[in-house]
């Protein structure tokens, strides 16, 4: 699967940002899984091919496709990458690598234990090391490494260029312990995500000096500590070599060597059926011609057509032999060099299907999901009602089986911000913000003042959206001139009402009711069957902003009011926000005709739909709500446009029109997402195991910079609000798991309630694998156990499930 990157400055570095790229084909013939549809969400398991080590064969070789040689072997710098990730976590300690659920698991081979000793007056950690715990130099393992990485990342000396300091900041001092073996680490400041520190651990040579650091581990390590060490980097051939390590005291290596190979995604099915590589992450176009490969068939039973041709049936076979035999010598001649070039084809075609016949397509859901992001900075969804409007326009469910179902993974909307199903910490807060409701998204709208009359009318002079409230002289000039040819013409009506004379009276009738300038639109009689959102409510009742402009919240006075506006609307869960927030399901909501979870002010319609159940255009002061939605136009984003296509039609139904702009995936992050060049996009974060950490850059609330910029870390839907920071300040610093997960869960309502973005779906993880390969594959959450892949012995190679079909 291609991925495009960047890094995550203050946060951590692997959970680098990733574009969905996957297409979605049907793939019949893979292996099935189960999933569990409990309170925890939809989850799949590892798909690894699992097998004993005592199963596995001694020796060999295995190359695994990575997209790009590592730029830096230092995980903690700016332009580390997956691949810097992958590599590493074979060479260096992670004292705490993650289970199949995405809970974080004391590595015995490196630690006896590791806890909190002391929690006042200084939070003390205790970590006792594995006395086998060596350098492949030889060196023991201890407080010395310890130390000079938590100086390294500490953020106090600048000559260090590291990405990240986060936790580090908060340590105190590192002293040895009892003896040798003890590390003692002493937090100036609580830190709930401790565990995540020292991961990976880098020897002191390293982290010693900033040289070492900032160069020296760019290209080489010299002293590792893990199954393999490090055998060598080969630009020319794109290859890094890892080699088993001799002084690893854990379960040896099976693998003789581990050599991952740079092999672009578009040439990764090539690559396979050629024996280049043995494992790769493919996307579902490439798994799909895996599956035909190996036999299978489609849902109707029949055969999957396979290559050039395949798909023409015997009448247009038997017409490209008469054309190829006719007299028209020109058009035969045409005829036998394109069959002749089919047949090339196809016979190309049929050799790399039959390369493909040894690998196996092992799926699971990624540790990442693909969110639709709105960008609050400036424009319409500056109002958080629109990027509400927006939410409660899009059937998620639709979406996510776009992508996942045709795949045969479970199939089920993402819930949380912060954790993905399955893990400890998952739960579905979307209700905070309310599922698909078009009635509500329409009330919404037209409460923000986008109404199909608005597409039109220009009653003031004001643009809409971000430049509403500018009025120059020559608007106000226009605005008074009109406001007289009104009340002439409402003179003119009179007058011929008074006189009886019905010409004037149907001249002074044909304005009323137009959207044109100048015209006063015409009210709704009381029984002319319009629903009004509020009629019943007293004046003010249903707008406690007083009809303000809703705008990006910069002071924690305003937040408070946006989150008056919230909870009035109803938006915001019983489910542990806040003391002083209600039920979603408010009085409004229960009476007969309301629009559950919307509000408006007295007066404001919920205009009826189009025959066909679409809205017109809607506008505001004859400016269109249209938003610009930005997407990659690589080869391998397929899907995302899809789900995207999808995501515009949903909008259309309710009257937001979308410019679908598709740019290259070079420029997607940095040139549109990044610098806030969009309204709408599709991105993905991966998932992870401190929430506290590594989310709080995501969803902190921008500040005004010096230059009148705003500072968005790695907010790039300028959405956010000083509870929610609030919230990640108190998680981070709460050493109870279970209160700092309560936390967590109340900051991903109000991450909700605030639209910024919505999550639709975990991602696929699709791996291509040598069918006699065990221990690899799609491993989900799960940390690879890099000393236990290798090829099965013939016993174990001859199971049913491997061979070929």
């Amino acid at each position: 699967m291609s991925h495009v990157g960047v890094p995550r400055g203050t946060a951590r570095k692997r959970r680098s940002l990733a574009l969905l790229t996957a297409g979605v084909l049907t793939l019949p013939v893979l292996a099935g899984c189960s999933s569990d549809d409990g309170a925890t969400g939809a989850t799949a398991p590892q798909d690894i091919a699992v097998a004993g080590r005592s199963m596995v064969a001694e020796g060999g070789t295995v190359n695994w496709a990575v997209d790009a040689l590592p730029t830096t072997l230092n995980a903690f710098q700016a332009d580390a990458d997956s691949t810097t990730t992958r590599i590493t976590g074979a060479l260096l300690p992670t004292l705490f690598p993650l289970d199949a659920k995405g809970r974080p698991q004391l590595d015995p081979d490196y630690l006896e234990s590791a806890k909190v000793v002391e929690s006042e007056p200084r939070q003390v950690v205790l970590y006792r090391l594995n006395q086998q715990a060596v350098w492949s130099d030889g060196r023991e393992i201890g407080a010395p490494d310890f130390v000079a990485q938590w100086r390294a990342l500490s953020g106090k000396d600048s000559a260090f260029w590291t990405a990240r300091n986060a936790g580090y900041e908060r340590i105190e001092k590192i002293e040895r312990g009892a003896d040798d073996l003890e590390v003692r680490v002493t937090f100036a400041k609580p830190y709930a995500d401790w565990r995540s520190l020292f991961s990976p651990l880098y020897p002191k040579d390293v982290t010693g000096s900033p040289d070492a650091f900032n160069d020296g581990a760019r290209t080489t390590l010299k002293a590792t500590s893990g199954p393999f060490r490090l055998g060598g980097v080969n630009k020319a051939t794109g290859e890094v070599t890892l080699v088993r390590n001799p002084r690893w005291w854990g379960s040896p290596a099976k693998l003789d060597s581990l050599v991952f190979r740079a092999v672009a995604p578009k040439d990764r099915t090539g690559a396979l059926a050629a024996g280049r590589v043995d494992v790769a992450d493919v996307d579902a176009a490439s798994a799909h011609r895996i599956a035909q490969a190996a036999g299978g068939s489609g849902a109707d039973g029949q055969p999957l057509a396979q290559g050039p041709g395949a798909g023409e049936g015997p009448a247009a076979a038997l017409r490209a032999w008469a054309v190829a035999h006719g007299s028209n010598a020109e058009a035969a001649a045409a005829a036998r060099v394109a069959g002749k070039k089919t047949r090339a084809a196809a016979d190309a075609y049929a050799a790399e299907q039959a390369g493909l016949r040894a690998y196996a397509v092992r799926k699971s859901l990624e540790p990442a999901y693909t969110q639709l992001a709105l960008n609050g900075e400036s424009g319409p969804l500056a109002d958080d009602r629109v990027r509400r409007a927006v939410a409660r326009a899009l059937n998620r469910q639709e979406l996510v089986d776009t992508v996942l179902r045709p795949l045969g993974l479970p199939a089920q909307p993402l819930g949380s911000h912060l954790a993905l199903a399955g893990q400890p910490a998952y739960k579905d807060s979307s209700d905070a913000l309310g599922g698909q409701d078009t009635g509500a998204a329409q009330a919404l709208l037209a409460d923000a003042g986008w109404t199909p009359e608005g597409a039109v009318k220009k009653s003031d002079g004001t643009k809409a959206g971000s430049e509403a409230g500018k009025t120059t002289k020559k608007d106000a000039e226009k605005k008074d001139a009109e406001k007289k040819e009104a009340e002439k013409k409402e003179a003119e009506k009179k007058e011929a009402e008074k006189k009886g004379t019905g010409a004037a009276a149907g001249k002074a009738g044909s304005t009323d009711g137009k959207t044109g300038d100048g015209a006063d639109r015409r009210e709704p009689a009381p029984d002319d069957g319009l629903y009004i959102v509020g009629d019943d409510n007293k004046p003010g009742d249903g707008d406690p902003a007083g009809g303000a402009t809703h705008v990006l919240a910069p002071a924690p006075a305003a937040a408070f009011h946006s989150s008056a506006l919230l909870r009035q609307a109803g938006y915001l869960s019983e489910s542990g926000i806040s003391e002083d927030i209600p039920s979603r399901v408010t009085a409004q909501d229960k009476r007969p005709g309301g629009a559950a979870g919307a509000y408006a002010p007295v007066g404001t319609a919920a205009p009826a739909p189009a025959a066909d159940g679409r809205r017109g255009p809607l506008g505001k002061d004859g400016k269109p709500l249209t938003l610009r939605f930005v997407l990659p136009s690589g080869p391998g984003s397929e899907s995302l446009r899809s789900v995207g296509d999808k995501i515009s039609a949903m909008l259309e139904s309710v009257g937001i029109r979308t410019e679908i702009t598709k740019v290259s995936d070079e420029s997607y992050f940095q040139d549109h997402i990044a610098s806030g060049d969009y309204d709408l996009a599709l991105y993905s974060w991966p998932a992870t195991a401190y929430p506290a950490t590594d989310d709080r850059p995501i969803f902190a609330k921008p500040v005004p910079a010096t230059d009148g910029s705003l500072l968005v870390e790695q907010n790039y839907t300028r959405v956010g609000t000083d509870h929610i920071d609030q919230l990640f300040d108190q998680a981070v610093s709460e050493l109870d798991e279970d209160a700092a997960r309560d936390l967590m869960k109340q900051a991903d309502a109000r991450i909700w309630a605030a639209a910024g973005s919505i999550p639709l779906y975990q991602r696929p993880q699709l791996v291509a694998a040598n069918r006699k390969l065990a221990n690899v594959g799609a491993f989900g959450f799960g940390t690879p156990h890099y000393q236990d892949i290798g090829f099965k012995k013939p016993q174990a190679a001859g199971a049913p499930a491997d061979k070929k079909k």
